[in-house]
């Protein structure tokens, strides 16, 4: 059996569509409230801040994904996600599961250049800490051969459905609402985004390929990335007309951040947007040189008709 811990997010729904398909049927679909992917899905409630929980929920799997995605706001990831991971470590090292968690890039805060696996966890901000310390709790079992495990890295997410993210909700979603799309700080500046159904597909691929364990990897990315400008002209082109767009300087995002707690949550990282954005997958593509990874123009295309602006 594999398991996935997060049920019901976008992550989750591409791996388990995933799993599905190439790998096996025999999938146990693990969160507060979760709702089958596929026919043959065994849904399993939990709050995995509950030791016994986690154990009951892991119990029997072979392999598990943590998928869990936390509200986004700093204290209560703070709070809980150290909790969740201790929990879940244990519960792996006791029925000797294997372990691929999908991480984001936080912890590395304001990297220079490119930003590869091996790069020093240099966050500051509370969202970046936590995340930095999770990895680093992970990271000990792994090197201590307490787990067999693996850490599986994202940029910031794009895709169709439901997918959650910045770009969606400030550029995409404004285009399917018909409002003024925003652009965070510059808008020419390049960005590496994670399609959220390429993260799917190799999610399962490295959690079922044996010798892709404890390490860290990088998911795969188109590498010829895009301005938020671009992608935005790359979408008024699919769309045959013009999309027009602000941009929210720093200032602006955090004056807007004292009245908009969505945004709010987005200042810790404005780092991101002031210079281009360089996440590095090539030790991916080269284990897995078959793999293919969606292009922007066609990601972008299928989000937009997806959301039957087209």
């Amino acid at each position: 059996m594999q398991t996935i811990l997060g049920a019901n997010g976008i992550i989750a729904t591409e791996l388990a569509k995933e799993l599905y398909k190439n790998y096996t049927k025999d999938i146990r679909l693990v969160s507060r409230n979760p709702k089958k992917v596929n026919e043959t899905d065994t849904i399993f409630p939990a709050d995995l801040l509950d030791p016994k929980q986690a154990e009951e929920a892991i119990k029997g799997s072979e392999i598990v994904y943590l998928t869990v995605g936390l509200p986004n706001v700093s204290l209560i990831t703070q709070e809980r996600w150290p909790i969740i991971m201790h929990n879940v470590i244990e519960a792996c090292i006791s029925f000797q599961t294997k372990l691929v968690f999908f991480d984001n890039t936080y912890m590395y805060g304001e990297s220079e250049g490119f930003i590869k696996e091996g790069n020093p966890f240099l966050a500051t901000g509370l969202k970046g800490l936590v995340r930095s310390k999770v990895s680093t709790m992970l990271l000990h079992a792994m090197n201590h051969y307490e787990i067999t495990a693996m850490i599986c890295r994202a940029p910031e997410f794009y895709g169709p459905r439901n997918t959650k993210s910045i770009t969606n909700a400030l550029v995409f979603e404004n285009i399917l609402n018909s409002k003024k799309i925003k652009v965070l700080v510059n808008e020419n500046k390049l960005r590496t985004l994670m399609f959220t159904p390429d993260a799917g597909r190799a999610l399962a691929l490295l959690g079922n390929t044996t010798d892709a364990y404890n390490q860290t990897w990088h998911l795969p990315c188109d590498d010829n990335r895009l301005t938020t400008k671009e992608l935005i002209n790359q979408a008024s082109k699919i769309l045959r007309k013009r999309l027009h767009f602000i941009v929210l300087r720093s200032w602006m995002v955090k004056l807007k951040g004292n009245f908009d707690p969505y945004l709010k949550e987005t200042i810790e990282i404005l780092y991101r947007y002031k210079s281009d954005h360089l996440f590095d997958s090539s030790k991916f593509k080269t284990r897995f040189p078959d793999f293919k990874v969606t292009p922007y123009k066609v990601g972008i295309a299928e989000i937009l008709k997806d959301f039957n602006t087209d």
